[in-house]
């Protein structure tokens, strides 16, 4: 059952299109990662599923109503969307930025109430960034700031969470921490969470659907098991490899081939 559709999507920089005629069902209550080259579209498909760019035709349909017709505020409430490389303002404390989560229940009518501050509790506690509060965000490592920004969105309390590429910079230790997390929210909350990673191998430990996309169009999507094939990785990336079962978690794993002598 998908809960967030592209039907028929275009979209175009300075009258260049990036997609033309796409067509995309996010299932409900799972893990979807997009994957492809560098430019060939993934951070401008979830921009447009975040309402941040406007198509030049089709549209993007949350549970079958088109977002471009809803208020701010009420798809706020129900999508949330963490971009590459957020920039938080100096001195800004990690309690400061997850209160931020907050702000489509604001109102004149409707100022801080109980229901936030147990939200924001809950969000700072969810991530285990209760030790930190008081630390300002840019004061944290990597893998600290990524998880404040993630409790954050938690706080916006919303069924879908949109990541663009979560574990960029972060070291691996940091990037397992960061899959871990989301993948204990989507299993203990249901929530629909969609992101752009890199690897390709991480996205097959941790994804239920798999979106691979070239040059603006979906190349193929499903099961990793079904997606990630040899002729799949050379098409999309133009790379030779093979592709093994993971030792650990049986998903595949791709093995690149370049042109290192293998070594005696």
């Amino acid at each position: 059952m998908s809960i967030l559709e592209a039907k028929d999507l275009a979209v175009s920089y300075g009258g260049v299109f990036i997609f033309d005629h796409l067509n995309l069902e996010i299932p409900e209550g799972k893990i979807t990662v997009f994957i492809g080259s560098n430019g060939c579209g993934k951070s401008t498909l979830l921009r447009s599923l975040a309402r941040l760019l406007k198509p030049v035709q089709g549209e993007i349909q949350l549970d079958g109503s088109n977002i471009s017709n809803m208020p701010s505020k009420t798809l706020a409430k129900q999508l949330s969307l963490l971009p590459q490389g957020p920039v938080t303002p100096e001195g800004l404390t990690v309690l400061q930025l997850v209160k931020q989560g907050r702000y489509p229940y604001q109102s004149w009518l409707q100022q801080w109430s109980k229901e936030d501050e147990q939200a924001v509790h809950a969000a700072i506690h969810a991530t285990g960034m209760e030790a930190f509060t008081e630390r300002s965000v840019d004061s944290l490592s990597g893998g600290q700031r990524q998880r404040a920004w993630i409790a954050m969105t938690l706080a916006q309390a919303t069924d879908i969470i949109l990541l663009d590429e979560p574990t960029t910079y972060l070291d691996l230790t940091h990037q397992i921490d960061v899959l871990d997390l989301l993948h204990e929210l989507n299993e203990r909350d249901g929530r629909t969470i969609v992101m752009v990673l890199h690897d390709i191998n991480l996205a097959c430990r941790y994804a239920d659907h798999i979106v691979a996309i070239q040059d603006g169009t979906v190349y193929t999507q499903g099961r990793p098991s079904d997606v990630i094939h040899p002729e799949t990785i050379e098409s999309v990336f133009r790379l030779n490899c093979q592709v093994i079962s993971d030792p650990i978690y049986g998903t595949p794993m791709i093995v690149p081939q370049g042109k290192l002598r293998k070594k005696q």
